[in-house]
């Protein structure tokens, strides 16, 4: 039997974990098993968890509330990036993981344990996510990884584990989908979802009502936004956590957030998700709509570029490292005149942008307008027309001196059929 004397285990209070606990004393030569649940904003999920976890066979559980940091230290960093993974997901979990498993180390560094635990399955991207992150913080520490382990092979296996030792569980086989919750977003996996020709049911959702079911009125509600931070809501300043709350009720009320994708998994297969984020939406849009007035064309083009690269290493758990960093270094460059105020209208799970200002606005309505105006020469263009296009000319001239007409107005030879 292998050993280790003490384990800090990243801890839900869900299936997965509720099992892991007498597993790992049953495993690892009866270690002592320290649960820890990073309170990211579950809610209700976290009522009851301390006598759940001490009836699993754990020491203790410790409780951090993480709520206010992983909004502020990692949310807001990636929201300011543009960081969407594959056009859709706004990396609701990804996001989270790094945070978690940062705690994860300091506990197990100021408990004295050995050995750290997650109950990510072998095939999803938290085992990568939680691991690289320890690997980064503390490569010393053994990681216990269950799922990589162990006999059970399905969720309905770790039911009946579950009910062998007698684990209090919530989880019953006709109730299968596994969530992950946070301040930021809630996702929905397996199931029915499995099939992605399944509708999801409308009873799944929990954080947004359909939008059918929305008010047949709009809400309009104003952001705004101090160096790229989200700072007030309708005029009133807020931090972090308060204006997340109460955007998350306001949005959620009217359908906004919902997201349907199937993804790219780090580990290979496409896997499809059911993701609710309904503030997240809300802000990162508004974000975007500021940068649009206070950003110059060079700099936004480029930040679109490094936007996808964001994304892809949070996604796959690469945070602490130093590309991340170094991206985290311009975008924190390109947000220091992201300061104003987004006019927002939700309705039925739409969000229009209804007005946006900013003392660093570099949108001049003088120069915009098609009415007269004296500020711009339109003479001036054919100076620049001249300019822009001579590489294109400088070809077509060669062209027309070689076979008398340039290479676009042949013929494609190609596309006639022949005999």
């Amino acid at each position: 039997m292998k050993t280790v004397k003490k384990v800090v285990l990243a801890y839900s209070g869900g299936l997965d974990t509720s099992v892991i606990v007498p597993w790992l004393k049953n495993n690892y030569g009866n270690c002592e098993v320290i649960c820890f649940a990073a309170d990211l904003g579950q809610n209700e999920e976290l009522h009851g968890l301390e006598d759940k976890a001490i009836a699993s066979g754990a020491s203790k559980l410790i409780v951090m509330d993480l709520r206010q940091e992983f909004l502020v230290d990692y949310v807001f960093p990636t929201m300011q990036a543009g960081a969407v993974y594959e056009r859709e997901y706004l990396l609701g979990t990804s996001i989270a993981r790094p945070l978690i498993a940062k705690k994860l180390v300091d506990i197990a560094e100021a408990e004295g344990a050995d050995a750290v635990s997650h109950g990510c399955t072998g095939k999803g991207n938290d085992q990568v996510r939680f691991e690289l992150t320890i690997m980064a913080l503390n490569p010393k520490l053994k990681v216990i990884a269950p799922w990589r382990e162990w006999e059970i092979k399905s969720r309905e296996d770790a039911i009946k584990y579950a009910i062998k030792y007698k684990i209090p569980i919530q989880h019953t086989e006709k109730d299968i989908y596994s969530r992950d919750r946070n301040i930021f977003h809630l996702s929905h996996e397996g199931g029915l979802l499995e099939d992605p020709w399944n509708e999801p049911a409308k009873e799944m959702f929990q954080l947004t009502v359909s939008p059918e079911d929305a008010p047949d009125e709009p809400v309009y509600i104003e952001i705004g936004f101090e160096k790229g931070n989200p700072v007030s809501l309708d005029g009133e300043q807020l931090n972090a956590l308060a204006l997340f709350t109460r955007l998350n009720t306001i949005a959620g009320q009217h359908g906004v957030g919902r997201v349907d994708i199937v993804e790219n998994r780090l580990v290979g297969m496409k896997s499809r998700g059911i993701y609710e984020t309904p503030a997240g939406t809300v802000i990162y849009r508004a974000h975007q709509a500021l940068e649009s007035i206070c950003l110059d064309k060079h700099t936004m083009h480029y930040k679109d570029s490094v936007s996808v690269k964001y994304a892809e290493l949070v996604y796959n758990g690469m945070w602490f490292m130093q590309l991340r960093e170094a991206l985290d270094a311009f975008v924190k460059t390109t947000q220091h005149k992201i300061t104003g105020t987004v006019r927002m209208k939700l309705y039925k799970g739409n969000v229009t942008i209804a007005g946006r200002k900013s003392p660093f606005s570099l949108y001049r309505e003088d120069y915009a307008s098609f009415g007269e105006d004296n500020v711009y020469n339109q003479q001036d263009a054919h100076g620049f027309i001249q300019l822009f296009g001579l590489p294109l000319k400088v070809e077509a001239l060669l062209d027309i001196e070689g076979s008398g007409e340039s290479r676009y107005r042949q013929p494609d030879y190609s596309k006639f059929k022949r005999d």
